[in-house]
């Protein structure tokens, strides 16, 4: 049996330096043999650079996810040429980028699909024909989908499309931790959000004052990160690694 560590969006500078702080215990504490983390907002005024991407690959990232902020530093589009940094797999072709990565772990791999929804988001390629695709050109039963979404109905929708085809599917992009982790099909663990990795007290990592100023009054503002205390949200999932079956989906939170 082995054990994923996925960790949710994590937010600016004081996501990295929180999680910096917290990561090895983490992984200590549950055993962890594999970490992915969501770094699409990792850089100071969100989007991924070089130089948080780089951070959190010292930290023990196997695997760096984005989503819809993947491209948002057009100075760091080089890090796409990277195996280990993936940008959502139905981006158009041309983009810099691919959307599946490989962690070899000697007798067995694991592959992480980062995928992204179309509802309330840009108008991508269908994620589903994307998924069927992709599928039939991966060669372990480990998979573990990174569903980059907005809608919870298009979340829960992917997770029962690909129960009993993928190890694991875990929702990003709201920031917002969800409470429904559980096993589909007896084999597919899923979450529909893993939740943030930075201030916790915010709005989604921004400030508190300006994100309600903007809300509330409709005139621009400038979003600042939260000088807050921070915490980690994200999952441990159990699999076994001869069959790709989740065998326990755990939420964590930690402050």
């Amino acid at each position: 049996m082995k054990k994923l560590l996925f960790i949710g969006d994590v937010v600016g500078k004081n996501g990295c330096d929180f999680l910096s702080e917290r990561i090895y215990d983490i992984k200590k504490k549950h055993e962890i043999d594999i970490t992915v983390v969501n770094g699409e907002n990792s850089a100071q005024g969100n989007g991924i650079t070089k130089f948080s991407a780089d951070m959190l690959l010292r930290l023990g990232a196997d695997i760096i996810t984005t989503g819809n902020h993947c491209f948002k530093r057009r100075d760091s589009m080089d890090i796409y040429n990277r195996d280990n940094i993936l940008r959502p797999l139905n981006f158009p072709d041309g983009c810099p980028g691919k959307g599946i990565g490989y962690i070899d772990c000697g007798y067995y791999k694991v592959a992480v699909i980062n995928l992204m929804g179309t509802v309330y988001m840009e108008a991508l390629d269908n994620p589903y024909g994307a998924m069927d695709r992709i599928l039939e050109t991966v060669n372990t039963p480990n998979i573990l989908v990174d569903f980059h979404a907005e809608a919870t109905a298009e979340k829960k929708a992917m997770g029962y499309y690909l129960a009993g085809k993928v190890t694991a599917v875990i929702g990003t992009h709201t920031h917002v931790q969800t409470a429904d982790e559980t096993i589909l099909n007896e084999h597919t663990g899923y979450l529909t959000d893993a939740g943030m990795t930075g201030p916790e007290e915010s709005v989604l990592g921004v400030a508190v004052r300006p994100a309600v100023d903007k809300q509330r009054f409709k005139y621009p503002v400038r979003f600042t990160e939260a000088q807050t205390p921070c915490f980690i949200n994200g999952a441990v999932i159990s699999f076994d690694e001869k069959s790709g079956k989740c065998t326990k989906i755990e939420r964590i939170i930690d402050r």
